[in-house]
């Protein structure tokens, strides 16, 4: 029997948005198994077993609960200690199993069998299989349609009264699409049970005013909320005006959604509690949890695990609470005495403090909200969840989040790409990394650079604001404005010094500036205000519009306000302003009209303190509309793929690894491939390194080289010296055996300086390649962003100045073309100062095929690829190195779980 594979458990949501637990079935569920069984219907039975089965026989049922997690692996999924599915399979040989499902009969519909089917797949996939069989009977429809829904390619036998089922379980496009348009609704749905509760219950609320229960319980009440309020308080008759109760069990009807602030070694006793009696979600306010070290991390874990066994959400916790600002809710269960006015900005933040700040900013500036979700220590419902509600949520229009960790950063790109092509994404992130985090948040270290993730977001249209400012900028003209059509900017004030400042920082964004800019008099009237403003938008060359005024005698701010709010409304162009006395989305700045349906719309120009934040605000919705505008291309499907071929080297390599150091898949060590295996591996996926040749003397060289033919190089093993043509470790266009002989002395000898006695004295023997202009890529497997690919010119100066392209994996045919042309030092590619125009065009089909190796094996830690040689024709990849890591745990995977 193979080791208990614990990285198969899972949280998961299901369709409802209730959530469950699955793991590996144990000998221990005999008892969980027989309940379940028992509550089936006969009909249930029947479709299961064929027969009827009124009981299990015990030779059955420890059969079916005694598995190796090999050959026989099955998954049972569980509301808190109640099995309510079983999923399992049966290898048939190296290729094939046979896969079941009994789903309880009072579970149905939930989307078990689909959730199940998903993760026996990744299970399968993990131990060679790929092609999964199945014998239903006609009348189970609901179990035919759980194959037929899953995405893959189905093919049926009807024999005997059975449909024989057959499927190949490798992920493809569609199945893929299927798993993530399961994973967004039942997420969403889970979000939106918390934010739109009918019923709020507040347990720990005291008497005295200044704790958090009482704050949350009179913001609730002053909010107005719609619903049914409740106040749980052991002794008094009433908290804050709201009449009490003792226990839950003295409230009649459902509860949705619980507000908890009791200290925090009692919040799971309530927690369970609130499970007994159905409660749907919890926002723990309450503090002393992952934030103050590792008891208060395991009183963390064991809160979340109660309430996501049976079936609860949780907000927090640390939590500054939530908002929902629509009139049938009228939701504020959170520590803010204030709200901003119902409005179409989307709010999370991970930190309290900074909760209330983000709040106080909105309502300063007049932009009002849809929700607000403080996630606190993100301990169960993320900001990748709140993504997937709003994404679909039509009072949002505008999302902002202030991170200050992302534990899945793969699904966050992955989730905010999809929202972005309908509304904006504004990010607030000081360090992506994961290597600074505040007290009580868990999540992994990427590899790479800050840079690199800003890369990563700005592939997935997500807008990156470094503070707070800076967000309510942006947001002040995505909520209130089109989006730009262009880059050309038209600049209109009263101050030409201003105007020259808006000019200057335009250019330096981006914009362009293709007509001059209007200056009119200090002392400007209303009437040739409006006039330069009317000129200004009906000319064709200009996108969207800056406009300044200072001051005058000649005409009020409140004139000039109004003229422009009505001139940019019937326009339709992006306009952003700056009014020395007016900051933010303002009455004076907004004017009204009637749609066609006869509704009322409101357009108002956002207004700024200063020319850099308007300027700089608009340049990003530029970027943003273009981005949204533009091609992202498509999957391109690579030929000449041998995928079994890749797995069999990558399992042979990590079984010898294993044979040879049993520990090292324990301590996730890293496995680097023979160079031969390397080559090979490589040469799977379609990439073909230029044969390399070891010798151990300057005879065997020369053999060598006679063998392949003149000109060779010779370059030394050592990685102090390889690819180091600047310290003498490598000799290239060695024309004849004399120019070798020099060249093995020359070379030995410098490894004799670098590598002394002990070290690596090996030398490469390799044909000559064109000459081109060499470049690095690398592949690989990153702890926190999952697979990734970069792409630089080689050399030191691309690594110091960090002159690198980075994606996440998989690429589309537009990503490998932005990764390539997005350097500074990529013009070098395309004739610079008289250089050649190199052909790119095989550097793309490189980028594209390594991205399929590492988004197909987590395994793959990293590929390097340096040099490789671009020319006018072909490219050559000069060396390669591959390793492979012994323990691979990806956080997005092909399993939907919640992270």
């Amino acid at each position: 029997m193979e080791a208990y594979p614990a990285d198969w458990e899972a949280d998961v949501v299901l369709r409802d948005g209730a959530t469950a637990h699955l793991r590996p079935i144990v000998p221990g569920d005999a008892d969980a198994v027989v309940a379940m069984h028992a509550r089936q219907s006969p009909e249930s039975i029947y479709l299961r077993f064929f027969a009827p089965l009124p009981t299990i026989p015990e030779k059955d049922l420890k059969r079916f609960v005694t598995v190796d997690y090999r050959d026989r692996v099955a998954l049972v999924m569980l509301i808190g200690e109640e099995i309510i599915g079983i999923g399992r399979f049966d290898r048939i040989d190296d290729d094939s199993a046979e896969v079941a499902f009994n789903i309880a009969d009072a579970h149905q519909g939930r989307g078990i069998g689909s959730i199940l089917l998903e993760h026996l797949a990744a299970a399968a996939r993990d131990l060679g299989i790929s092609v999964f069989t199945a014998e239903v009977l006609p009348q189970n429809r609901s179990m035919l349609q759980v194959f037929a829904a899953a995405g893959f390619e189905i093919s049926r036998e009807f024999d005997d009264g059975v449909v024989a089922v057959r499927f190949d379980i490798d992920p493809t496009e569609k199945s893929l699409q299927v798993q993530e348009a399961r994973e967004h609704r039942a997420e969403a749905l889970s979000v939106r049970s918390v934010l739109h509760p009918a019923s709020v219950v507040v347990i720990g609320a005291s008497r005295k005013r200044k704790t958090a229960g009482n704050l949350v319980l009179r913001n609730l009440t002053a909010a107005g909320f719609r619903g049914r309020l409740s106040v749980i308080h052991p002794a008094a008759a009433a908290v804050a005006g709201i009449p009490a109760v003792a226990s839950l069990s003295d409230i009649e009807g459902e509860v949705d959604l619980a507000i908890i602030a009791v200290p925090a070694e009692a919040v799971t006793q309530v927690v369970r509690d609130c499970a007994t009696h159905a409660v749907k979600a919890v926002v723990v306010i309450s503090s002393g949890f992952a934030e103050t070290g590792e008891q208060g991390l395991m009183l963390q874990r064991e809160m979340v695990a109660t309430a996501r066994s049976h079936g609860m959400r949780v907000v927090g916790p640390n939590s500054f609470g939530i908002a929902n600002t629509e009139p049938e809710v009228s939701l504020n269960a959170s520590l803010a005495p204030f709200l901003p006015d119902a409005g179409s900005l989307g709010l999370f933040s991970q930190s309290g403090a900074l909760g209330t700040g983000l709040l106080a900013a909105a309502k300063t500036r007049g932009l009002g909200i849809s929700t607000f979700v403080s996630a606190g220590n993100r301990a169960d419902l993320s900001g990748n969840d709140v993504l997937q509600y709003w994404e679909e949520d039509p009072v949002t229009q505008t999302v902002g989040l202030y991170l200050e960790s992302i534990g899945n950063p793969r699904k966050f790109t992955r989730i905010a790409r999809r929202v972005a092509r309908v509304k904006p994404v504004i990010v607030i992130k000081s360090d992506l990394t994961g290597r600074e985090l505040p007290p009580g948040h868990q999540v992994r270290v990427s590899s790479l650079s800050g840079k690199a993730l800003d890369q990563v977001l700005a592939q997935a249209g997500v807008i990156r604001a470094g503070s707070i400012h800076q967000l309510f900028d942006l947001a002040q003209v995505l909520s209130s404005q089109p989006l730009p059509h262009g880059h050309r900017v038209g600049v209109i004030g009263n101050s030409a010094a201003l105007s020259t400042l808006v000019i200057q920082r335009a250019r330096a964004e981006g914009l362009r500036i293709d007509r001059p800019a209007v200056s009119m008099h200090p002392e400007v009237s209303a009437e040739d205000f409006a006039a330069g403003l009317a000129e200004m938008y009906a000319d064709p060359t200009v996108d969207s519009v800056v406009v300044t005024f200072t001051p005058s005698a000649g005409a009020s701010e409140q004139e000039i306000a109004a003229i422009l709010a009505d001139e940019a409304a019937q326009s339709g162009k992006t306009t952003v302003a700056c009014f020395l006395g007016v900051h933010g989305v303002k009455d004076e700045l907004t004017a009204y009209s009637r749609g066609a349906d006869g509704s009322r719309r409101v357009h108002t120009v956002p207004s700024f303190m200063g020319p850099e934040d308007a300027v700089w605000s608009l340049a990003r919705a530029t970027e943003y509309a273009a981005w949204k505008s533009s091609d992202r291309g498509r999957y391109p499907e690579l030929e000449g793929i041998d995928h079994r071929r890749a797995r069999s080297i990558i399992e042979g390599a990590l079984a010898r690894a294993q044979d040879e150091d049993p520990e090292a898949r324990a301590a996730g060590r890293t496995v680097v491939l023979e160079r031969s295996e390397a080559r090979d591996l490589l040469a799977a996926y379609g990439v073909h390194v230029v044969p390399f040749y070891a010798v151990g003397s300057v005879d065997a060289a020369l053999e060598k080289a006679a063998e392949i033919g003149y000109p060779v190089a010779l370059k030394a093993v050592s990685r102090r010296l390889r690819h180091r043509l600047e310290l003498g470790g490598v000799r290239l266009g060695i024309a004849n055996p004399e120019e070798l002989r020099a060249a093995w002395t020359a070379i030995s000898a410098v490894i004799d300086a670098a590598e002394g006695p002990d070290g690596e004295r090996g030398i490469d023997v390799q044909e000559m390649a064109p000459t081109g202009l060499a470049c690095a890529i690398r592949a690989g497997e990153d702890p926190l962003l999952g697979p990734m690919v970069s792409f630089a010119l080689a050399g030191d100066a691309s690594e110091l100045l960090e002159d690198v392209s980075h994606r996440v994996a998989p690429l589309t045919d537009v990503d490998a073309a932005a990764m390539v042309r997005g350097l500074k030092s990529s013009p070098r590619l395309f004739g610079y100062k008289g250089l050649p125009v190199m052909n790119v065009a095989p550097i793309e089909d490189i980028l594209l095929r390594l991205s399929s190796l590492v988004d197909d094996f987590p395994a793959v830690r990293s590929v390097a690829l340096r040099p490789v040689n671009v020319t006018e024709g072909e490219s050559s990849i000069l060396s390669a190195k591959v390793e492979l890591t012994a323990q691979a745990s990806r956080i997005d995977s092909s399993r939907r779980r919640m992270a």
